[in-house]
């Protein structure tokens, strides 16, 4: 427990970074549409993590947390994708030009730009990557985990039912065959753990905060969220298991 401490004091302290993406990119979806991400390179031996925003946000969601996951030995691809909009002043151009093209932009019409997001970083390592959602692209990443053989873990904030029929992720989510970490609220807890109960329980772990409500997403991570410390943990823990 000490040695996690230490890390997470040091993640912490490491704020040179926290605002910036080292590169922003583009690649097409399945469906022409352009992809802009913002990609954050520590080096080229090391895993990948694709990370995918909530609702009404956008790649900037991940503007403090990815540079703290590079500092975890892994490279990271913040994706906008066609669902969404701003957050943290970042602009969610994904959005913007799948409006320009009048394309759908509801929850499952993200699903080509997860799987865009895939082939991108399958150019780049041979390496599994982790798939990192929150909230409604928490529950895309179930989705998509099964039958994308390049994902080798999962880390999902507040996954749930958020689409038609009631029980669409859970009837689809039983042959999960990779780690998965899954975080979200005190009060988002049994809903989860009943949507995770067809996933084999030595896969799963997971985490809800101690010291107060907690919040929805990713956005845990944030220093504004009092219990980011907790998350933190959780997510240290995690990949220091995970094989590289």
């Amino acid at each position: 427990m000490r040695k996690f401490n230490l890390i997470i004091g040091c993640l912490f302290s490491m704020i040179t970074l926290s605002s910036l993406a080292q590169e922003t990119v583009t690649f097409k979806s399945k469906d022409g549409l352009t992809i802009t991400a913002d990609l954050y390179v520590s080096s080229t031996q090391n895993p990948y993590i694709i990370l995918l925003h909530q609702a009404g946000y956008s790649r900037g969601e991940y503007r403090e947390i990815a540079p703290k996951l590079v500092k975890l030995g892994y490279n990271c691809l913040a994706i906008d994708q066609r669902s969404g909009n701003d957050v943290n002043f970042v602009k969610n151009e994904t959005a913007a030009k799948a409006k320009e093209k009048n394309l759908p932009a509801n929850y499952l019409d993200a699903l080509p730009d997860v799987h865009a997001a895939i082939d991108y970083v399958r150019q780049k390592t041979d390496k599994p990557v982790v798939l990192w959602g929150s909230s409604y692209s928490a529950s895309l990443s179930l989705l998509i985990a099964p039958e994308e053989l390049k994902v080798g873990a999962l880390v999902v904030f507040s996954p749930g039912e958020y689409f038609e029929p009631s029980n669409y992720i859970k009837s689809k989510i039983a042959k999960i065959s990779v780690p998965v970490l899954a975080l979200s609220s005190k009060s988002e807890n049994p809903e989860l753990v009943d949507l995770l109960s067809v996933v084999p329980k030595s896969l799963v772990t997971i985490f809800k905060p101690t010291t107060d409500e907690g919040k929805h997403g990713s956005k845990a991570l944030w220093a504004s969220n009092p219990s980011n410390k907790e998350y933190w943990m959780a997510v240290t823990m995690f990949f220091s298991k995970l094989k590289k």
